[in-house]
């Protein structure tokens, strides 16, 4: 029996393109964001501080004090750059004219503006260094800006999601054995709670059974935590305070038991088995959906928490967010691994409705980049079917391109073809999002992917300003579908990629197909070449069909025998069948047509 059970059971207990008529096809999307399923989204990711900047005073997060002090400094990629929760604001309509529904926010909260050794120094211009769980870090504003941001957006029936943290808090402990900030990994078997400093030192923490983690008093089984002097106060709500509530083992090799227990590069790894951290940290965030009413939580390094933890936790959220008439609160965890058994274990052990998608992203790109066939992402899809949940979870998983911690999808393909055209970078590009937006699973655009943007790698590297940049190795970047150069504003509703996302996402929101449709490999050639999938839902047919080679396509898709009759979404479709189950296709290399049936006319 797990260890958090009593307290879970206690904790549960309180606890659009062309329109095709009046057809399936071309009803569209409800008007409410109450109502839409987490399926029905587009969503856009967002790191407030590189997006737009609509109130210089906060660009220091208080009186300027430093670069190293504050984390203000607009010509380094790794420190502030001015950004905040009144741009993205201002810059709702230019959201929205791409298409996404659903706007995902790095963290917003309180931060430990800069970490490092002395000359490794950044700043926490990502959101992931949390010492106020509770309040808005100054940097992006405050809680009235994100509160009119999240009233704007749904005023216009766009939904927000918060990224949270739980795994970890900002680097404030520190260990008395290691004074360089630095400690190997110690594990449970040669340092037990119940010694001090290894199996042979002193007993501490009488009582404990292995199982009811409230009973453990001292903190110093692996290594002597202490809290540095003047920070004794730095982390909220108070209880963060007390090591008592941490591992305190040192750094994670991300390996084995490290992955749960070891700190993540330094970063306090919180103690998640702890009954007072579930209850702390579902008193936290159920606030922020009861004083906000937002509509989802992209959860970080959710791998690397317990089970129990979030046995516990999502039923809560979603019981707060029911309690807000919130319906469909869509929580997906970050689980980094490309492998579809790793992700669904954690759906089906951890009980996480959704995670991201990282098995159709490496697939894609490695299909788009030519590495390998269609048949690569085939094999992904085929996956759904161990979900807990199968189908109807996979078409939940928010897939995307690139992230802000791997990069973009534009730097993907320069690296593994560092001699492509301008064209074909354009065409293999907008493949990759055609492929997104119309398969299975809810697309996911982070953010200036639609400008074209490619990054020189991950991390900090991928994180361009949307704004006119100071930083060089930002100003510098080659573009997609685009020669500009230097600093500039790229809010470009004209751009190509701008367009051309933007016409995906609108077929997809207006083709109900694409979104809740049942999803069927046609075709999927072993060497880079045609990908063909159909979406099925209430008699119709959408056939979806791709040329990843460079050379023409002229082939037989097999379809539904009923799908006789079609119209084009895009590009363009034979209007009858061949043969009844047969339809032709041509494709020009690096080319997509979407094509619908409803039937025999």
């Amino acid at each position: 029996m797990s260890a958090l059970t009593p307290w879970r059971r206690m904790l549960l207990a309180m606890t659009a393109v062309s329109a095709l008529g009046a057809s399936a096809t071309a009803a569209p999307a409800p008007a409410s964001h109450l109502q839409r399923k987490p399926q029905d989204e587009v969503i856009y990711f967002v790191l407030p501080d590189r997006f737009e900047n609509g109130d210089a005073t906060n660009d220091h997060g208080g009186p300027a004090r430093g670069a190293l002090l504050d984390g203000f400094d607009p010509t380094r990629a790794g420190f502030y750059h001015g950004g905040d929760l009144k741009g993205v604001a201002r810059r709702l309509d230019y959201i929205q004219g791409l298409g996404a529904t659903a706007l995902w926010l790095a963290p917003i909260f309180v931060n430990r503006p800069v970490q490092g050794a002395p000359g490794q120094e950044s700043a926490a211009h990502h959101g992931y260094w949390i010492t106020d769980f509770t309040d808005v870090d100054p940097h992006l504003g405050t809680k009235a800006d994100f509160k009119a941001l999240v009233d704007a957006a749904h005023a216009r029936g766009m939904k927000v999601y918060m990224d949270i943290v739980v795994n970890h808090t900002a680097d404030v402990i520190q260990y008395r054995e290691c004074p360089d900030g630095r400690c190997a990994y110690r594990g449970v078997a040669d340092y037990p709670y119940v010694r001090r400093g290894g199996v042979n030192g002193a007993p501490i923490n009488d009582g404990f059974d292995g199982q009811d983690f409230s009973k453990l008093k001292r903190a110093d089984w692996a290594y002597t935590p202490f809290i540095p002097a003047g920070q004794e106060r730095a982390k909220v709500p108070a209880w963060l305070n007390d090591p008592t509530y941490y591992h305190n083992r040192g750094d994670s090799s991300f390996a084995g038991e490290s992955s749960l227990l070891g700190d993540f590069a330094t970063l306090d790894d919180v103690f998640t088995e702890h009954p007072r951290v579930v209850e702390g940290f579902i008193e936290v965030y159920g606030r922020w959906i009861d004083d906000f009413g937002i509509d989802g939580y992209r959860i970080d390094t959710a791998r690397h928490v317990n089970p129990e933890f979030w046995q516990a936790f999502v039923p809560a959220m979603q019981a707060r967010a029911k309690a807000k008439g919130i319906e469909n609160f869509h929580i997906f965890g970050e689980v980094f691994d490309p492998d579809v058994a790793a992700l669904a274990r954690h759906v089906k052990v951890d009980k996480l409705p959704a995670v991201l998608d990282f098995a159709f992203q490496a697939a894609v790109t490695d299909v788009v980049a030519g590495r390998a066939g269609p048949d690569r992402l085939a094999t992904t899809f085929a996956g759904d079917a161990v979900y807990e949940g199968g189908e109807a979870t996979a078409r939940q998983l928010p897939t995307f391109l690139g992230n802000h911690d791997m990069g973009r999808m534009g730097h993907f393909m320069l690296k593994a073809r560092p001699q492509i055209s301008d064209d074909e970078l354009l065409a293999r590009v907008t493949l990759a999002n055609a492929i997104m937006l119309t398969a299975r699973g809810v697309p996911t655009i982070y953010y200036g992917d639609e400008q074209g943007f490619t990054g020189d790698g991950d991390y900090a590297d991928s994180r361009e300003d949307m704004f006119p940049s100071q930083v060089a190795s930002y100003n510098d970047n080659r573009l997609v579908g685009s020669s500009a150069m230097g600093a500039r504003s790229a809010f470009l509703g004209d751009s190509v990629l701008y367009r051309r996302i933007a016409a995906l996402a609108k077929l997809r929101t207006m083709t109900p197909a694409l979104r809740e449709g049942r999803q069927v490999t046609r075709v999927a050639e072993a060497k880079p070449g045609l990908l063909a999938f159909s979406r099925l839902m209430a008699g119709t047919e959408v056939l979806a069909v791709f040329n990843t080679s460079d050379k023409a396509i002229q082939a037989h898709v097999s379809v539904e025998m009923a799908s006789g009759s079609w119209k084009s979404l895009h590009g363009a479709c034979v209007v009858s069948a061949a043969a009844p189950g047969s339809y032709a296709v041509e494709l020009a290399p690096f080319d997509y047509k979407i094509c619908v049936s409803e039937g025999r006319s």
